[in-house]
């Protein structure tokens, strides 16, 4: 039976013997705020609840009241509301209904929530209109008329936010913050955290009422007890995990993340992967609050992307705690860096349930589907995942997971959670299906304001005091390379060059010399060389360094390089310190030093070196090392290619002539020792190149004939196909004995092949650039072609790379394929989609039945290649020279033809449907024969200022028609 909250007040009021005085006005509210004040000074008794029950027409009556009086008081509104239960009880000898029960209850539980959550809101404890409305009265009146039944009053005991009483208490506080500095929107949000954080209120009354419930309520005590543990564990979660990210230091500095943190700027990106650059940029924050509070758009999957470097770990510090402070309950932040999980389930739920060793998941298997808690998981690091995940696991099936499970979260009610992920901006770049859902932005370079915001910032800071308005005015001046202005637009560029001008270390004229391609290289030289000798020194220039390593600088960097190999090897991101002492034990100069160091400072000596730099110990690996800043690990790791690759163009004067310093044998075992362990990142390949670019008379050719020799002999299988211990067998034991798993024989062969072919691309690329350079550098990935003969070797590559896990060779190589030589290639059948090919010259090569869909493809050079039956669906072919190739039945739907040349090109029952061929050339071309058929298109194929179609052969009549040649 139906029962409303006026008969429930007026069954308490028999139950007491008092009658009804009743003036909903300020003055009731006075009525519970009165009995609150007394109950906390004087304890529970019968004639204090009695006015309280005369003069209110229910407990929400002291919202009446100004809310400062409510809110700072600490009133106990929970004990107030048991009282009324027991004495109830005590006096009618008759236990209180489920209905009278829940009516109490959940109005006691509702004001000492809104008391927790209004406290954070200093504005609301300070009324604008000191008249209440007649609104809130109104409100007020209205919850006499809300009816429960035994039902409604267990689903407002089970799920509080989602019943009625949670809908009509959040009206009575919606008019009530109407009269205070609160605008709108905030004050739904308030209402919503209010009405969310009332369960817990809720708990807490049935454990302290005891008796006087006991055997109306279910489930158990004992059940409603561990519900209040996991709140407690939730709320200690969040300040451990959540509350102290921002208040970290920045590397070693004596300052957080929160003192120079601003808000940063991110543009959409479509579904192709592509910026918008048409929209104006929006702030990151907004763009994530907006779909969290959205519940529309529950499906989407938030993925924010950016270079090294741009803020996106930062930004997820500081997001997840404006989460905790101004929307938990209603979403409560979980964070986890990608780079710490360290097993991977076949669905996403178990794999954070691995990861987070929390009591509040532990111990509660529905912890997902509990409709009293939300959680919006933070996943940082979608690229820095661990090698064996990247084995087994690989990118794909992840982000799959993470999209079903979002899709999820929206088909079953229960759930409702939200994922954010952040990654670098290659790292969906070789997925070829991504899912749908994906809701992409790309952080965006600080524009001058957001500089300037930063500046002031960095000026409050004691440190700098004084010293930021002359870097401001040198990154504006004409002194400063255009080059390193663009870069100071990155976040951690930013704070490198502020912190070296603060030193008086910027080294301005090396910055005045430096190209495009190596401006961030001399920043990261000049940061190195800066905490190396100059970060930690005497007022009169002496350095401490020395004093506190026992190393001298060079022999520092030496360290540093070792330990970025470590890193790089275990996943990129951490690395044991056994795994460093093992690698030095192998170089004896490493060796020696670090003995020499343990004379004086103990077994600890290469523990202590480390401290003093941008490396730390690691959060998931007892006698682990990492990086502050992955940037700065793979910056030293290109650091100590370099001096590889140096070393293996020296020769040494010997009796019988020049010979090399590294033999074949000697440099094909380094190969695999730096090279055999996992793909190089477009990163290290930038910065090695730079490094190796600052020097132009390096010689390039005799490294490029070294390498070469090596590739070819790879590609015959020689270092795998041998009854001797091999080199990948070798390098695979190295790395098991590090403790590095995931990998076998062939994966360590084909990583070090196809890291050496992605060097020899770069240095191909980098020659064609120079005169002196271009006739003796050239690389054919396929090689070379001689004659009609088509060249098989890279698809072999392909195939053999690809046994191991289908896309491997395009998910290694596939974004370094830039004007590759692959004239006369056999390519049929090869996966090559999404790969970066923009300027290859594909001439006369077979790409029959090739998958190249979604290949940036733009200016390549595809004359008279068989690209029969290719699916070239959303490639990028503009400005692409396809003349006389052989399309016939390829699949160019919704590709970008845009100014490509068709000419004489064979397009008889290609699919054109969507495909945009604005101002392409199709002089000559065949778009009929009677074996294949007609070309297809529909009504989004683009034909504006198409060219030769007035030469081309066996236009459709259709066409013809369409576009008015008949």
């Amino acid at each position: 039976m139906n029962k409303r909250l006026s008969q429930t007040w007026q069954k308490f009021r028999q139950s007491f013997s008092v009658g009804e005085s009743l003036n909903t006005t300020v003055e009731t509210g006075k009525a519970v705020l009165e009995a609150a004040k007394t109950f906390q000074e004087q304890g529970a008794s019968v004639e204090l609840l009695k006015p309280l029950l005369q003069n209110s027409s229910s407990l929400l009556d002291v919202l009446c009241s100004p809310l400062a009086q409510v809110v700072g008081a600490g009133l106990p509104f929970v004990p107030l509301g048991i009282a009324l239960l027991k004495f109830s009880r005590d006096i009618t000898k008759q236990d209180p209904s489920l209905e009278d029960c829940v009516f109490i209850v959940s109005q006691v539980a509702y004001l000492e929530s809104a008391k927790q959550i209004l406290s954070l809101y200093p504005s609301s404890n300070s009324d604008a209109d000191p008249n209440i409305n007649k609104a809130l009265t109104k409100q007020l009146q209205k919850l006499n008329d809300i009816e429960l039944d035994y039902q409604s009053a267990s689903n407002a005991v089970a799920c509080f936010h989602e019943s009625e009483l949670a809908k009509a208490f959040n009206q009575v506080l919606l008019a009530r913050l109407a009269a205070t500095n609160i605008s709108k929107a905030n004050a739904h949000i308030l209402t919503q955290r209010v009405a969310w954080n009332t369960h817990r209120y809720i708990i807490k009354a049935w454990i302290e009422s005891g008796d006087a419930i006991k055997s109306i309520i279910q489930p158990s005590f004992g059940e409603w007890q561990k519900e209040q543990q996991k709140f407690s564990s939730i709320d200690e979660y969040l300040k451990t995990h959540i509350a102290s990210k921002p208040l970290d230091l920045v590397f070693d500095e004596s300052f957080s993340f929160k003192d120079i943190y601003v808000p940063l700027k991110a543009k959409p990106v479509n579904k192709n992967g592509e910026i918008n650059k048409k929209v104006n940029s929006l702030d990151l924050e907004t763009w994530a609050k907006e779909i969290l509070l959205n519940s529309k758009n529950l499906e989407q999957v938030m993925f924010v992307q950016g270079g090294p470097g741009r803020g996106k770990s930062v930004f997820c510090r500081m997001f997840s705690d404006w989460v905790r402070q101004h929307l938990h309950p209603i979403w409560t932040p979980i964070l986890i860096r990608l780079r710490d999980l360290d097993s991977f389930e076949s669905r996403l739920e178990n794999t954070l349930k691995a990861e987070l060793k929390i009591s509040f998941i532990q111990n509660d298997k529905n912890w997902l589907t509990n409709k009293n808690t939300r959680f919006l998981f933070i996943l940082d690091g979608f690229d820095e995942l661990h090698i064996e995940a990247r084995t087994n696991v690989n990118l794909e099936a992840f982000i799959k997971q993470v999209s079903g499970f979002q899709k999820e979260c929206q088909d079953f009610r229960d759930m409702g959670h939200r994922v954010l992920i952040t990654g670098r901006s290659m790292s969906l770049q070789g997925i070829p299906y991504l899912p749908r859902n994906l809701e992409r932005v790309e952080i965006v370079e600080m524009d001058g304001q957001l500089q300037q915001k930063w500046l002031e910032k960095w000026e409050e800071l004691p440190a700098n005091k004084g010293k930021t308005a002359a870097f401001g005015q040198f990154l504006e001046s004409d002194k400063c390379p255009s080059e390193v202005k663009k870069l100071a637009q990155e976040p951690l560029l930013l704070y490198l060059l502020a912190a070296m001008y603060r030193d008086g270390k910027l080294a301005i004229d090396k910055l005045e010399q430096a190209s495009h391609s190596t401006a961030k290289i001399v920043i990261y030289q000049e940061a190195l060389n800066w905490v190396l000798t100059k970060q930690r020194s005497q007022t009169d220039g002496t350095n401490l360094n020395i004093e506190l390593t026992q190393q001298k600088p060079e022999d520092l960097k030496r360290i540093l390089t070792e330990a970025a190999v470590c890193v790089v090897q275990s996943g990129g991101e951490f690395a044991s310190m056994s795994m460093l002492e093992l690698r030095l034990q192998d170089d004896e100069a490493a060796k020696a030093l670090i003995e020499k160091a343990k004379e004086k400072l103990g077994n600890e000596a290469l523990k202590t070196a480390l401290a003093a730099f941008y490396i730390r110990p690691a959060d998931k690996q007892e006698g682990g090392v990492e990086f502050f800043h992955k940037s700065f690990g793979e910056f030293l790791f290109a650091e100590r290619l370099k001096a590889r690759l140096k070393a293996w163009t020296q020769y040494y004067e010997a009796e019988d002539g020049r010979q090399l310093v590294i033999p074949e044998a000697q440099m094909n075992w380094q190969i695999y020792d730096l090279l055999g362990f996992g793909e190089l990142t477009p990163e290290i390949v930038e910065y090695l190149m730079g490094l190796l670019t600052e020097n132009q008379d390096f010689p390039w050719e005799q490294l490029f004939k070294r390498l070469e020799k090596f590739y070819r002999n790879w590609c015959k299988g020689k270092f795998i196909d041998s009854a001797e211990e091999t080199l990948p067998q070798k390098k695979l034991r190295q790395l098991q004995k590090y403790g590095i798993q995931g990998l076998g024989q062939r994966q360590v062969d084909i990583y070090a092949g196809l890291n050496v072919m992605i060097l020899l691309l770069e240095l191909h690329r980098y020659a064609q650039e120079r005169d002196d350079l271009k006739q003796e550098i050239v690389f054919y990935p396929s090689g070379k072609p001689e004659g009609t003969s088509k060249t098989t070797q890279l698809l072999r590559i392909i195939n053999y790379s690809d046994c191991i896990q289908l896309g491997s060779f395009n998910s290694v190589v596939g974004q370094f394929l830039r004007g590759a030589d692959l004239r006369g290639a056999d390519l049929s059948g090869a996966d090559l989609s999404r790969a970066y090919l923009r300027g290859a010259y594909f001439s006369g090569a077979n790409l029959s039945r090739a998958y190249l869909s979604r290949a940036y493809l733009s200016g390549a050079d595809l004359s008279g290649a068989d690209l029969s039956g290719a699916d070239l669906s959303r490639a990028y072919l503009s400005g692409a020279d396809l003349s006389g190739a052989d399309l016939s039945g390829a699949d160019l739907s919704r590709a970008d033809l845009s100014g490509a040349d068709l000419s004489r090109a064979d397009l008889s029952r290609a699919d054109l449907r969507g495909a945009d061929l604005s101002g392409a050339d199709l002089s000559g071309a065949d778009l009929s024969d009677k074996d294949w058929g007609d070309i297809r298109w529909d009504k989004n194929t683009k034909w504006d200022d198409v060219k030769g179609l007035d030469t081309a052969r066996n236009v459709p009549e259709a066409l013809k028609q369409q576009l008015g040649l008949s």
